[in-house]
């Protein structure tokens, strides 16, 4: 009786070993878990004042998901979008990120802007899942850890360079500048701008600052209004943009806007009308149709042919290159764990996007060039105004 008792007990320790063993130990990464797909997180807003940025995204996201399925996939499996909407909230933002890391996505995507993705990038780091922005373009992005990338034109690259351009080909000397207080992304190219309008020997002859979701702004236009300037420099987004520069016109001054891709959307052109003509804007990708070649060429027709016509901006080409990107890097490390994967993403070299070539360098940031300057005119579909050059070495 008792051997059959410590027979009985003995078994019973056994299996709750090997149930703490399967339960407990090291931490399952996100791939460890198998499936059938590979599983790429949307992060961004479908609803919500930045909904243009996250809509775009995707668009793309799920373009380069179809062509990567209809030659094969990656090591054998499909990919598939698990997508979260954070409607343009920051904490939100951070629900969403947690709930895409416990479907055991191996990447994520997003945000399209700086400050959600920093808030996103805090999660993701010590979840040990990558993280790659199609948009983010402000400061303190990657240094937040090794598992954070983005594809996009850096404004630190971006700004100087459309800086000289209004400085030696629009013959700009004194500028207006506008920050949108307590926005990282309009913070940070504030400071881009300052010091390369000091590089270039430009002054900043008055200076004022708006607050997201503000729609007046007569105070500040009258303050301006007193200063003879060239040009106004904008550093937020497109609905305030838009919005000052009517109260501009209302109060009668003619200077033309300059800002980031944060302008970037039809919603300034829709919101703004007749006030936003001759403004002008930087990203890292536009329609060149006179110099569209190879992939860049297939993907705007792609995108014109599932969009009644419409032409791609730089979110849908960045969301394609970012998912693009994450499979060459699964295909390289024949593996689909971020743990795996990363390190053979952070050495990526001349991959040929539809937005150019991307290197990463040491500190995977994004070398890209070039910039493209567009101009405001008659539709939401701004044309090059200039493409400017940036020497990557």
């Amino acid at each position: 009786m008792k051997k059959k008792r410590y027979l009985f007990l003995l078994v019973a320790v056994l299996l709750v070993g090997l149930l703490v063993a399967g339960c407990g130990g090291a931490k399952e990464t996100p791939q460890a878990a198998g499936g059938d797909t590979i599983k790429i997180g949307f992060l961004g807003a479908k609803t919500g004042g930045h909904a243009h940025y996250g809509i775009e995204t995707l668009k793309g996201m799920r373009m380069a998901v179809e062509d990567i399925n209809s030659t094969g996939g990656v090591n054998g499996k499909k990919l598939e979008i698990i997508e979260g909407d954070h409607g343009s909230n920051s904490s939100e933002a951070a629900n969403v990120t947690q709930k895409l890391i416990t479907q055991k996505v191996s990447a994520i995507v997003g945000d399209p802007t700086t400050g959600i993705t920093k808030v996103a990038a805090q999660i993701c780091q010590p979840a040990k899942v990558v993280l790659l922005s199609a948009g983010a373009v402000g400061p303190g992005i990657v240094e937040i850890g090794d598992y954070i990338y983005r594809d996009t034109l850096l404004d630190s690259v971006a700004a100087p360079a459309v800086t000289r351009y209004l400085n030696e080909e629009l013959n700009w000397k004194k500028v207006a500048l506008v920050t949108t207080t307590g926005l990282p992304y309009s913070e940070g190219l504030t400071s881009i701008f300052k010091s390369a309008l000091a590089e270039c020997g430009m002054e900043i002859v008055a200076e004022q600052s708006v607050m997201e979701k503000d729609t007046n702004f007569s105070a500040q236009v009258t303050a301006l209004s007193q200063k003879e300037f060239d040009g106004l420099i904008f550093t937020g987004y497109y609905t305030e943009g838009a919005l000052f520069m009517k109260e501009m016109r209302k109060q009668g001054l003619q200077q033309v806007m300059v800002g980031g891709d944060g302008l970037l959307g039809k919603e300034l052109y829709e919101l703004g009308q007749e006030a936003v003509k001759g403004s002008m804007l930087y990203a890292g990708f536009a329609v060149d149709t006179k110099n569209a070649t190879g992939k860049t060429k297939e993907f705007i027709e792609k995108y014109q042919a599932q969009n009644n016509g419409a032409l791609p901006d730089m979110f849908a080409a960045q969301g394609y290159d970012a998912v693009m990107l994450l499979a060459e890097a699964m295909k390289a490390a024949q593996s689909s764990d971020p743990t795996v994967f990363k390190e053979k993403l952070a050495k990526t070299e001349g991959f040929q996007g539809v937005t150019g070539t991307i290197t990463f360098d040491a500190n995977r940031e994004p070398i890209k060039s070039p910039v493209y300057l567009m101009e405001v005119k008659d539709s939401p579909e701004y044309p090059v105004k200039a493409v400017i050059p940036i020497n990557v070495n």
